[in-house]
């Protein structure tokens, strides 16, 4: 049976990086894997944002599905667009949802800007994860091209909820993203697949990235991809710890807190429009799940 038609949807984005959120609270019933691709397929998404009831406390719980069907830990633009539009439902500044990454804090930062506090970053190899072990996670034995003379090496890999490798370049717009990003995703080093962001630090405060989304592909913005190479900079002394990312869709302003560690990103957030779930479309997607 298809949970997700004759479902109402949201279409909402966050600097381009597109968002499908479907409210289950009242309803729940899970989503496979099929179903979300056959969604995918109705609604170009990048992330459906699939609301349920809270388990302790919090606003919803959510559940992230990329657009081939596979489930995200975390996703810091869709983050944005369901805080604004609970927010605009509760009347709330300030929200708490739970995620496979853990509970996430979401509050109106005014100006049509929402932060999300995206948690500590993780950098030991097997909560990355990686295959095998690396004493220190900033710089990896990792190259693409000829040995001795490779186009990319050496990333730095961190957890912001997914799994990221962050290369260090001169300019991210000179790569062919679309091919080496697949191959890189899914390298044997990353049993859960990675984000594969490619990363320029003109400035101590400024970061220009184009990122390869595990699960989605090629993208006009990955929050947690932002989160990660703003992180991973200021681990290398590239950066401060409070940096403007420039992604293909526009900016994020990033802070990794020296009190506890956490990650705040803040950012716009866009509506599109509403719709509704073709059942017939989804039929045999949800009886496959």
């Amino acid at each position: 049976m298809s949970t997700l038609g004759n479902r109402d949807f949201v279409k909402m984005n966050g600097l381009g990086n597109e968002i499908v959120i479907v409210d289950l609270r009242r309803t729940p019933s899970p989503i496979g894997a099929a179903e979300a691709r056959g969604a995918a397929l109705q609604e170009p998404y990048d992330q459906l944002m699939a609301l349920y009831p809270a388990r302790s406390g919090a606003d919803a719980s959510i559940c992230i599905y990329n657009n081939d069907g596979s489930e995200a830990g975390a996703c810091g633009n869709g983050m944005r667009c369901v805080a604004a539009l609970v927010s605009r439902e509760t009347g709330k500044g300030r929200l708490v949802f739970e995620t496979a990454a853990g509970a996430i804090a979401c509050w109106d930062a005014g100006g049509g800007l929402f932060t999300v506090d995206m948690g500590p970053p993780r950098f030991r190899w097997d909560e990355i994860p990686l295959a095998e072990e690396f004493a220190d996670t900033r710089r990896i034995e990792l190259e693409v091209g000829p040995r001795g003379a490779p186009i990319l090496h050496s990333p730095s890999v961190v957890s912001m909820g997914n799994p990221h490798a962050i290369f260090w370049v001169d300019d991210p717009g000179a790569y062919d993203l679309a091919k080496i990003g697949p191959l890189l995703e899914h390298h044997p080093l990353f049993p859960q697949r990675a984000n594969i962001t490619l990363a320029a630090t003109p400035a101590r405060d400024h970061l220009v990235i184009r990122t390869w989304e595990r699960g989605a592909g090629l993208t006009k913005a990955c929050g947690s991809a932002a989160c990660a190479a703003a992180v991973a900079a200021a681990r290398l002394r590239r950066t401060a710890r409070k940096v403007t990312v420039t992604l293909p869709g526009g900016d994020l302003a990033i802070e990794w807190r020296d009190g506890d560690d956490h990650v705040l990103m803040t950012g716009p957030v866009e509506y599109e429009h509403e719709g509704r779930f073709d059942a017939t479309l989804l039929a045999d997607a949800g009886a496959a799940s």
